[in-house]
C-alpha cells in the first residue's frame, strides 16, 4: 500500500511537472512569437555567426523595387564587386595597361577569355628576375577615387601591388604598398568595410582566409537592416501584412545606435577590437565590439575613414542634439556631386535671419550656393596616398569637420 501510495504521488508530481513546464512553454512562445512556421524558410545566400540569414538585397525588390534601383548606385553598394568588365574601371589597352613600380617591377594588366591578370616582372640591373601572373577576382572600391584589386590563392585573399586612380586616369600603386610587394593579406576588418559580410575561416576570424561561398559584395541592404532571411520569409507568407517583421527599423535606434552604425566603418581602423570583425550588426553598441577611439581634436583625425570623429568634434553636431548621419546623407542615393542639396541641408539649420556668409563680395554668389565647398573642404589624407612618376601624392576626401576656415576658397 505505501509503494502504490508513493507511486501516485510521483505520478501525480510528473502529471503537475508536465503541466507546469507546458504553461511556462506557452508563455515563453507568447511574448517570443519567433517561431518557424510564422515564415518560409529562405535558402540564405550567407550565414551570420548568429545563426542569421542573408538572403540577398535582390529579395528586396518585389517589395522595395525604387529603393533598390536607387541603391545599386551608390559608392556604398559599389564598394566591392567580382571583377568583370563592368566592374573594372583602369584599362586594358595596350600602352595604357601598365605600371611601373620605382624601375624594379613591371606591372601589366591584361584580359584574356579565361579573366582578368595582373602580370607582374621584376627587374634587376634590367634584368628579369621573375615573371608572373596573379589573377583579379574582387574590385575594392567604386572607382569614386579609384580602385584597388584583390586575388584568391586557394582560400587567402590578397591585394595587388597595382591599382587604378581615377583623379589621373591611369595604374599606380596600391595605397599602403609603397614597398615593393606583389599581394599582401586582405584581413578580415578590410572586408568589413567593403563588404555586406565574408565568413572568415581563419583561426581567430581576423586573418585572410575566408569561405567564397559565404561572402555578401558591396555594403547593401542587410548591411544596415540586418539578415534578411526571415523578413522575406515572413513577407512571402503573408503578403498582405503591413506591419514589418525581423527586420531593423532606424526609427526604433537611439542616436548613438544610428551613429554607430555608420561609425563602424567611418571613425577610423586603428581601433582595437574586442570581437571578431562581422559580429557587429546595426543596432548594436560599437563601444561593445571595439574599444572606441580616444578624440584628440580635429587635428590629429584623418579626413580618410575617420568621418565620424570629424563630425562630432564639429559645432554643429555638439549644438544639435538630434543630428547624426542621416540628418544630411540619404543612404539609399547616390549623391556625388550633389551640392545643392546639402546646401539645402545647411540653409534649413542656418537661415539667413539667423546667419549670413562672410566671405568676400567676389566669393558670395559660390558661397551662398556650396556651403560645403568652405566650411567641409577637399583635404589631403594622411593615410591615403599613391605614387605618381615617383611623388607621393595624397587623395583628397571631404573633411566632415564643419567649420570656419581661415584659408583661401578651396577647389572641387
Amino acid at each position: 500500500m505505501r509503494r502504490y501510495w508513493r507511486a501516485s504521488i510521483l505520478a501525480k508530481n510528473l502529471v503537475l511537472g508536465g503541466f507546469l513546464f507546458c504553461l511556462v512553454l506557452l508563455i515563453y512562445k507568447c511574448k517570443n512569437p519567433e517561431i518557424a512556421s510564422d515564415y518560409f524558410a529562405i535558402p540564405p545566400v550567407a550565414t551570420h555567426w548568429n545563426g542569421n540569414g542573408f538572403a540577398g538585397s535582390t529579395t528586396c525588390i518585389q517589395c522595395h523595387s525604387d529603393i533598390y534601383k536607387s541603391h545599386i548606385n551608390t559608392a556604398h553598394y559599389k564598394t566591392s564587386a567580382r571583377a568583370d568588365s563592368l566592374n573594372i574601371k583602369g584599362s586594358f589597352k595596350t600602352g595604357e595597361n601598365t605600371f611601373t613600380f620605382k624601375d624594379r617591377a613591371l606591372f601589366t594588366m591584361i584580359k584574356t577569355d579565361s579573366g582578368f591578370y595582373q602580370r607582374s616582372n621584376f627587374i634587376h640591373n634590367q634584368l628579369e628576375l621573375a615573371r608572373f601572373n596573379l589573377p583579379i577576382d574582387i574590385v575594392f572600391g567604386s572607382g569614386t577615387k579609384g580602385q584597388s584589386y584583390l586575388s584568391w590563392q586557394d582560400d587567402e585573399l590578397f591585394q595587388l601591388q597595382a591599382s587604378y586612380f581615377t583623379p589621373a586616369d591611369r595604374w599606380t600603386n596600391s595605397p599602403g604598398l609603397e614597398n615593393l610587394r606583389a599581394k599582401r593579406p586582405v584581413v578580415a576588418r578590410c572586408m568589413e568595410c567593403h563588404s555586406t559580410f565574408a565568413k572568415n575561416t581563419s583561426p581567430d576570424k581576423r586573418g585572410n582566409k575566408y569561405d567564397q561561398n559565404n561572402i555578401i559584395y558591396g555594403i547593401d541592404c542587410e548591411r544596415c537592416h540586418g539578415p534578411g532571411a526571415k523578413h522575406v520569409g515572413y513577407q512571402q507568407k503573408h503578403p498582405e501584412a503591413k506591419l514589418a517583421k525581423y527586420m531593423l527599423s532606424y526609427k526604433d535606434l537611439t542616436r548613438q545606435q544610428r551613429l554607430d552604425a555608420c561609425a563602424l566603418c567611418h571613425s577610423g581602423g586603428n581601433r582595437e577590437a574586442i570581437e571578431p570583425p562581422f559580429t557587429f550588426l546595426a543596432g548594436d553598441n560599437l563601444k561593445d565590439f571595439y574599444h572606441p577611439h580616444k578624440e584628440e581634436g580635429s587635428g590629429s583625425l584623418d579626413v580618410h575613414g575617420n568621418q565620424y570623429g570629424l563630425l562630432t568634434n564639429s559645432a554643429c553636431f555638439k549644438n544639435s542634439p538630434k543630428m547624426d548621419c542621416t540628418t544630411c546623407h540619404a543612404s539609399h542615393e547616390n549623391e556625388r556631386g550633389k551640392s545643392e542639396r546639402f546646401n539645402l541641408k545647411c540653409i534649413s539649420c542656418h537661415s539667413q535671419s539667423t546667419s549670413s556668409c562672410k566671405k568676400e563680395p567676389q566669393q558670395t554668389a559660390i558661397s551662398m550656393t556650396d556651403c560645403i565647398t568652405c566650411h567641409m573642404p577637399l583635404t589631403p589624407s594622411k593615410s591615403m596616398a599613391v605614387q605618381l612618376d615617383g611623388i607621393k601624392t595624397s587623395v583628397n576626401v571631404r573633411s566632415h569637420f564643419i567649420a570656419i576656415y581661415q584659408n583661401k576658397l578651396p577647389q572641387n
